[in-house]
């Protein structure tokens, strides 16, 4: 166990010199305070709740170095400026680095001058940084985006199979600290399982996001593109991603939305590096306001004032729609999510599950228990897109929390919807599972319900003789697939893990018999009004702030809890730290993000003392920008 005498005061006094912040959030302090005491901690938070302050507050305060595995090497650089900014050396290794530069970061590290380096986890495999670990005195390895151990995981990465057996390697074990943003009960166990982690502390925050708008529209592929060009082109200044399935898509999109005037750049995995990298950073850097991506865009992008999230079509799991959905308001601003899908989209995911190669390190018999678990998934992102319920309660429930969940603002809630009873389908799918005695999965399911003439329904046991053979056969098999993936969804149903994706009974089983039961699903084919993506008010009405983040603002991205001079002043700020970023080549969150100089157009401060008020203003920001962002208010109030 590793020594310490730092204590919780102490991480709080380290909180407010570095980061500016007089308190911590939920979830962070028995995950710092487990760390400080020698214990493994798993995080599980939402995007934008800290995980990074967990393991940064912690390196400042122990001896030796904090190692950060991270499968973001596009981003190491950005994630050092930001310590750096705050008064933490740092340094990163990465495969983009001269061995020049790599030495020089190596040689930091091993000098004790620098607190935290970030290492891809490619590189652990390697027996020159395995030798060179052996030789430090490391603190604490953090772990991020620890889901990506998990095959069970919408990210997995096989080199974070490779972790457990880097810690193994080395003389000593430091302490291990693994976080991330989603992961379910069976990701968790994996986690612990795969990293060997001891005896963890685990945190597990809510994962209710209540500053996101969440809105579901069904709409045909040339609809959905109308409905992005008329919201983008309506907030010019506003930043977002929208994520489509295909590299072909985000091409096309991006350039319809230049050619509508807006500044968009487009990323996905098949451009050259170099032209990623310039799409990252004059997204980064508000250069361009949108993005047009994949999903290979995005993981532990650190943009705080990012407004909205369009998918342009469904992912393939809840777990990668929240993580992609959650970059949208990490500064806590009113922002909106929005999924454009259609039932081409599902048999597109579909057809990527079967045509998935799986990874080396799995048996075939694993791969396609890998291929049946994602079908589940994607049942799940399915049933997210048909319900009736509250978006953010169907999220929260996904994760495994209980209890009820206030809506703070989903277009289901707001009724943008109509339903249809499909009670009398799911009581017959009920009694199908219940007379093939819980051993087959959907498709046969709806065969059987259907009275499918297929000659396997006459030769295997028997299935045109069950008692539910043909109960529903005039009932298109869409409609009775949708009502399973809506019954898995809510507990009804469940489907075994394993080599076949066998459909059986859930924990709500038992309710389809009750004489009360009755079941809806959503009625998809609601058209997309004109002001859809224009003004907002389809889906800002819900009189909780919420729907802020839709309606147009005459000064750009103003935060919608200013006015007036303060919206003013807001403005002003964010062009000196535009100005500043762009001089120091950083990106402007670097500087400050959206919600200090929120925080400084209501505080207005005056002096060095007051200005280290501000939330987010540490003692480093003070030395480096606090003259100049003082002066701009100065002048301001003197010119009202």
């Amino acid at each position: 166990m590793v020594e310490t005498m730092a204590d919780m005061n102490d991480a709080r006094a380290a909180l407010r010199q570095y980061f500016g912040y007089d308190g911590f959030r939920p979830g962070q302090e028995p995950l710092i305070d487990a760390i400080l005491q020698g214990r493994d901690a798993l995080g599980v938070m939402p995007t934008g709740a800290g995980k990074s302050i967990c393991y940064q507050i912690p390196a400042v305060l122990m001896h030796g170095v904090t190692i950060v595995i991270s499968p973001l090497v596009s981003l190491m650089a950005d994630q050092v400026a930001g310590l750096e900014g705050n008064g933490i050396h740092a340094v990163c290794v990465n495969s983009t680095q001269t061995p020049e530069e790599q030495s020089l970061a190596l040689a930091e590290a091993r000098s004790g001058r620098c607190k935290v380096m970030y290492v891809a986890p490619e590189r652990l495999d390697t027996q020159r940084f395995v030798e060179f670990a052996s030789s430090l005195d490391i603190a604490l390895v953090a772990i991020d985006e620890a889901h990506c151990v998990s095959q069970w995981g919408q990210d997995f990465r096989p080199a974070y199979l490779g972790i457990g057996d880097f810690l193994n390697r080395l003389p000593d074990r430091p302490v291990v600290a693994a976080f991330t943003a989603t992961a379910t009960e069976r990701v968790r166990r994996d986690i612990v399982n795969l990293v060997g982690l001891h005896d963890p502390q685990i945190s597990v925050t809510g994962f209710d996001r209540t500053n996101l708008y969440f809105d579901v529209i069904k709409a045909v592929p040339t609809v959905k593109r109308q409905w992005i060009e008329r919201y983008v082109t309506a907030r010019p200044d506003e930043s977002g991603i929208i994520y489509c399935a295909t590299r072909k898509e985000t091409e096309s999109l991006a350039a319809d939305l230049r050619a509508h005037g807006v500044k968009a750049v487009c990323y996905h995995a098949g451009m050259p590096p170099e032209e990623r990298h310039a799409a990252q950073r004059a997204f980064v850097n508000d250069e361009a306001p949108v993005v047009v991506a994949t999903n290979a865009f995005g993981m532990g992008i650190d943009k705080s004032n990012v407004r909205y999230v369009i998918h342009h079509n469904m992912p393939d799991s809840i777990e990668a729609y929240y993580q992609e959905a959650g970059r949208a308001g990490r500064d806590g601003l009113a922002s909106r999510c929005t999924l454009l899908w259609s039932d081409g989209d599902i048999a597109t995911r579909r057809r990527f599950i079967e045509m998935e190669n799986g990874n080396e390190r799995l048996t075939d018999e694993e791969a396609q228990a890998v291929r049946n678990r994602r079908r589940v998934l994607l049942d799940g992102m399915i049933g997210y897109c048909r319900t009736t319920s509250c978006l953010h309660q169907y999220i929260t429930s996904y994760f495994g929390e209980t209890g009820t969940v206030k809506c703070s603002g989903c277009s289901n809630c707001d009724g943008e919807f109509e339903t249809i009873d499909v009670t009398d389908i799911a009581r017959a799918v009920s009694r199908c599972v219940h007379d093939v005695n819980q051993r087959l999965g959907a498709g046969k399911i709806v065969q059987v319900l259907r009275g499918s003439d297929a000659q396997e329904m006459h030769d295997w046991r028997h299935l045109d003789s069950v008692p539910t053979y043909g109960m529903l056969r005039d009932v298109p098999a869409a409609r009775v697939r949708d009502v399973i993936s809506q019954m898995t969804s809510d507990g009804y149903l469940a489907v075994a893990e394993g080599k076949y994706a066998v459909v059986v009974f859930g924990p709500r089983a038992a309710e389809t018999v009750a004489p009360d039961f009755t079941m809806t699903i959503k009625q998809v084919s609601r058209p997309v009004a004109e002001n859809d993506g224009g003004d907002g008010a389809t889906y800002g009405g819900s009189g909780n702030g919420s729907g802020a983040a839709g309606s147009r603002r005459s000064r750009g991205s103003v935060p919608a809890e200013l006015d007036g001079e303060d919206a003013d002043l807001f403005v002003r700020l964010r062009e000196l730290r535009t100005e500043i970023a762009r001089a120091a080549g950083v990106p402007p969150y670097i500087v400050f993000g959206d919600k200090t100089l929120r925080d400084m157009c209501v505080r207005r401060p005056h002096t060095d003392d007051d200005f280290l008020e501000v939330n987010g203003v540490g003692q480093k920001k003070l030395d480096q920008y606090g003259e100049r962002f003082l002066a701009v208010i100065r002048d301001f109030e003197e010119g009202e």
